[in-house]
């Protein structure tokens, strides 16, 4: 993994069905942000990006940085806009936290796929449906993003619709696991 790619996992969530704020999870006793990072085993810069009332959950100080989305409530896109204010790099590599098994493989292809796509944006992944994490962005990408939090169109998703948005297909041979997303407590345990 290139110096030049920012790892960006957003924790900022109201994790309503949840019960609990997803950045405190625990998996199989481990803090999901510490599991995240010790399997990523990401070698560039990292950033947690939180929510007011969410600051420095467990496994926040493993991060390089966090920084706390200034509006609570605005969801993933607001995030995004949050992470790439705050990175200093040209790509940023974006992972929500309920998405535990994610590899960093998965991650390097995205970063590779971007590399291949000079113009594009950003770039998301199909799996049967358009996927908004894991994805990849331009610091370029910041202007769009910022017009679209100041829309009616707020989903991540719908980024895909702006000209120099990608979205590919996902590599079959990755494992359908990847995209487990931890939104109730029935989801998480699939991973006892």
């Amino acid at each position: 993994m290139a110096d030049d790619v920012t790892l960006c996992i957003l924790a900022g969530g109201e994790a309503r069905r949840m019960g609990q704020p997803k950045a405190e999870i625990c998996i199989r006793g481990t803090p999901i942000l510490e599991q995240l990072l010790s399997q990523l085993r990401w070698s560039g810069p990292t950033m947690l990006v939180t929510a007011p009332g969410r600051q420095r959950p467990p496994g926040w100080m493993r991060f390089d940085c966090e920084v706390v989305d200034p509006v609570a409530g605005e969801g993933p896109l607001r995030g995004l806009f949050t992470a790439l204010q705050n990175a200093g790099t040209e790509l940023s590599v974006v992972l929500s936290v309920d998405m535990p098994l994610v590899e960093r493989g998965q991650l390097r292809w995205l970063v590779s796929a971007m590399r291949h796509r000079p113009r594009a944006l950003g770039l998301m992944l199909r799996h049967v449906v358009l996927e908004p994490f894991p994805s990849i962005y331009r610091r370029t990408a910041i202007d769009v993003v910022q017009r679209r939090l100041q829309s009616d169109r707020k989903s991540l998703a719908s980024l895909a619709e702006e000209p120099g948005f990608e979205t590919v297909e996902a590599p079959t041979q990755w494992d359908a696991s990847v995209w487990l997303n931890l939104n109730t407590p029935e989801d998480l345990k699939q991973l006892d």
